[in-house]
């Protein structure tokens, strides 16, 4: 045991040998920073050594080796003193018995707020349970909201362990490697940090799927000797001509990431060979003007290949990339995917938000020295920034909604990181950013919230196309409104984006629960009718507390939703009142219908004489318009009712209202329950085009044609087959239970009518729901 401990110590020291000291950290920042504070880069450095004493990381290396190199990290990406010392402080109250109001002491309570939101991050577990999952990644995003120096510490904490999470056990390895795939990288990319983000992802990559990224090395390995010459020539030829016309610029090739590749071959179905921008070539101008010559230039010498220009300088990327992009058919017939911007743009793509800093700006005013009394901060004003404070904004508003689930959080902050974008215009010429697939709703709700609310159209370069269609680069859109519109449930599964499909989840929710409120009140109403009461809302909103409810509207929606039992709002609002019935029995919910059950409330109050009350049409009739009414209404399954049938309306807590035709012989198992039973009537226009659901049952012959007669008959009677059912009983006649959409009873009559005319068909019979 003392010879292990005497190696692991030799083997310590000699790292020690090694690793950076602290001048050479200072002399790291100093480069970009002459005006650094050495005695807080010093102190830092120090203290955190000191802290983490013997600590060793699962490679059996000195623990303060990661911080050490997190900081090597940040000063690559030239940060500012406090983000450098955060990097050497960033495990310290989590690995050692440093305390947040100590490291205040020491180094002031800028660095201790990011240190102790560095520490919050790293006890969260995003590849946990799907549930803890969403509200693990709402309290990331929303700490590094806070201070994005929170977000660059915890990205170059995440990359050096991955560069070195070959020490991890493989179970661990895979799952740190899923995580850093599913949220680090694409983090990493939105805010424009395309150099750690593809560093992020081949390290996953390689851990995820080793074959694959081993393969796919091995494929670039044997190209890369292959097209040295090449890829020399080029950057050659491209330098030259750029010279002859007195732009001086710098040439790069790059080589497509292995998981790049990967994705791309994925995506599109094709193998490493029909590939053909393995290799590009990056061009760098000193000034914008700059950047469209030489596309000019290059033009002219090599022709461009059609719809592969992308000019990302006039309508930068959301993250604030910019550059111009285009392929050419270069030497040798190759094509060559070129990147040409300026240095500037150059930063902001490899590092994006940490490029936005406030002495680089001073550096470019002051022929390239910092002034020493100046200390860099950060600026707020960049697209990415923006982009992650909306997205904190829309989760803190769904993480207050009650009915928005961790799984919605998860969903939609991944659909904002996970998708490339396209561009189009307002009719004033406004840019709108959009993920690639998105729609005219997408647009509509990224312009405003209540444009989408409102959305019944939209036209597309001045031409009326459908909602759905797919958005491309350069679109105008114009959006055509209505006051009367609603979101329409459906939309959420056409749209692309998370703010748009998040609205219209509230507002259908919203919908809902007016439908439940509206059902809570007509409940009350008739109950309070039997006990010689009026509803009063001032009366129901002094006894919300003894409810337990806050809000009059929630309070109507638990009554129509059948949570809450309207007894006790009556007796809440009216303590005198006695109830003669024992206590109702809480409602059960059946998970696989999704029906409330009755418990004895339903028996509570009675209402004397209903049948009677019917039959001569007294009472005040609940006016409906088809499904569209204010109180959730459906109509019975099984054929329904149309107009012109006399109906009835069975309230049915935590379903609604449901109209059933007079005859129907489902009415039989409410005969007990007459105060669930509501007097309803058709309240339509009569030019009204809407269609309602009704049921046939046909039997015809059978034989070859017999169902094309029957079905070309119910179209030309201009109605819609919804359902056709063969029901086999004699060998020579065949039944058919058909589901249609027609007018009104009439229109219902006439169809039966021509279909029994047919020769094919021995008779046909209406069924009532």
């Amino acid at each position: 045991m003392r010879g292990r401990d005497e190696a692991t110590f030799c083997n310590t020291r000699e790292f020690f040998k090694t690793m950076m000291r602290q001048y050479e950290l200072v002399e790291r920042v100093s480069r970009y920073n002459p005006a650094c504070d050495e005695g807080l880069l010093n102190k830092a450095y120090v203290y955190g050594m000191t802290k983490h004493g013997t600590q060793q990381r699962a490679s059996g290396d000195p623990y303060f080796s990661h911080p050490l190199e997190v900081a090597a990290i940040l000063t690559e990406m030239r940060l500012d003193d406090a983000t450098i010392a955060v990097g050497l402080l960033h495990d310290t109250i989590e690995d050692t018995d440093a305390t947040r109001s100590e490291i205040d002491k020491l180094f002031g309570k800028e660095i201790g707020v990011l240190v102790e939101g560095l520490t919050k991050i790293k006890r969260l577990d995003l590849i946990s349970k799907e549930a803890a999952q969403g509200e693990n990644l709402r309290k990331l995003l929303l700490a590094i909201s806070d201070d994005v120096r929170v977000l660059l510490v915890k990205l170059a904490d995440r990359l050096h362990n991955m560069r070195t999470l070959h020490h991890v056990p493989p179970q661990k390895r895979i799952r740190i490697a899923e995580e850093t795939m599913d949220i680090y990288a694409p983090l990493a990319g939105r805010m424009g940090m395309s150099g750690i983000r593809e560093e992020l992802e081949d390290l996953a990559f390689r851990n995820i799927n080793e074959n694959a990224y081993n393969a796919i090395t091995e494929r670039l390995k044997g190209l890369r000797e292959q097209n040295k010459e090449l890829i020399e020539l080029v950057q050659g030829e491209l330098v030259e001509r750029l010279r002859e016309v007195g732009i001086e610029a710098e040439v790069k090739g790059r080589e497509k990431a292995p998981f790049s590749i990967f994705r791309k071959m994925e995506r599109k179905a094709v193998g490493f060979e029909q590939l053909s921008d393995v290799y590009g070539f990056r061009i760098l101008v000193n000034e914008i003007e700059d950047c469209y010559r030489a596309v000019g230039v290059i033009h002219t010498r090599w022709a461009c290949v059609p719809g592969r220009f992308k000019d990302f300088i006039s309508t930068p990327k959301q993250n604030d990339y910019r550059s111009i992009h285009t392929t050419i058919i270069g030497p040798g017939r190759q094509r060559v995917e070129l990147q040409i911007r300026t240095q500037e743009m150059h930063d902001i793509a490899e590092y994006g938000v940490a490029a936005h800093t406030l002495y680089k700006d001073l550096s470019h005013a002051t022929n390239g020295e910092a002034p020493h009394d100046v200390k860099p901060a950060f600026k707020t004003d960049s697209h990415a920034y923006m982009w992650l404070q909306n997205t904190v904004k829309a989760l803190t508003q769904s993480g207050d909604t009650p009915d928005v689930t961790a799984l919605d959080i998860v969903e939609n902050t991944k659909l904002e990181l996970f998708q490339d974008q396209v561009f189009c215009f307002t009719p004033k010429g406004r840019i709108v950013s959009l993920p690639r697939g998105a729609n005219s709703i997408d647009f509509a709700y990224a312009v405003h919230t209540d444009i989408g609310d409102t959305c019944v159209g939209t036209k597309v370069n001045g031409r009326i196309v459908p909602l759905v269609t797919e958005l491309s680069n350069g679109d105008q859109v114009e959006i055509l409104r209505s006051p009367a519109q609603k979101p329409v449930p459906v939309w959420e599964n056409l749209v692309v984006t998370g703010k748009a499909r998040a609205a219209i989840r509230r507002a259908t929710r919203a919908q809902v629960r007016k439908q439940y409120a509206g059902l809570g009140r007509q409940i009350l109403v008739r109950q309070l009718e039997l006990a010689q009461k009026s509803f009063d809302e001032n009366i129901l909103r002094e006894c919300l507390p003894t409810i337990g409810v806050t809000d009059l509207e929630e309070m109507l929606a638990r009554v129509g939703r059948g949570e809450l039992a309207p007894s006790l709002v009556i007796e809440a609002a009216h303590p005198d009142l006695k109830q003669a019935t024992p206590k109702a029995a809480p409602a059960r919910v059946n998970p696989s219908e999704g029906w409330f059950g009755l418990g004895s409330e339903a028996l509570k109050f009675r209402i004397p004489g209903l049948s009677k009350r019917l039959e001569r049409g007294e009472g005040a009739p609940v006016p409906i318009r088809g499904l569209n009414s204010d109180l959730p209404v459906k109509f019975a399954p099984n054929g329904g009712a149309v107009p012109g049938d006399r109906i009835v309306g069975i309230v049915e807590p935590g379903v609604g209202i449901t109209i059933y035709p007079i005859q129907s012989d489902s009415l039989s198992k409410f005969e007990e329950m007459p105060d669930l039973w509501l007097d309803v009537r058709w309240d339509l226009d009569g030019d009204s085009d809407a269609f309602y659901p009704a049921r046939i049952i046909v039997t015809a012959m059978h034989e070859p044609g017999t169902l094309a007669q029957v079905t070309r008959i119910i179209g030309d009677s201009d109605s819609n087959i919804e359902r056709i059912e063969l029901l086999h009983g004699a060998s020579d006649f065949t039944d058919m239970e058909i589901d249609l959409r027609v007018r009104d009873i009439k229109h219902l009559n006439s169809i039966i009518s021509e279909v029994r005319r047919s020769a094919v068909v021995s008779s046909v019979q209406r069924i009532n729901g």
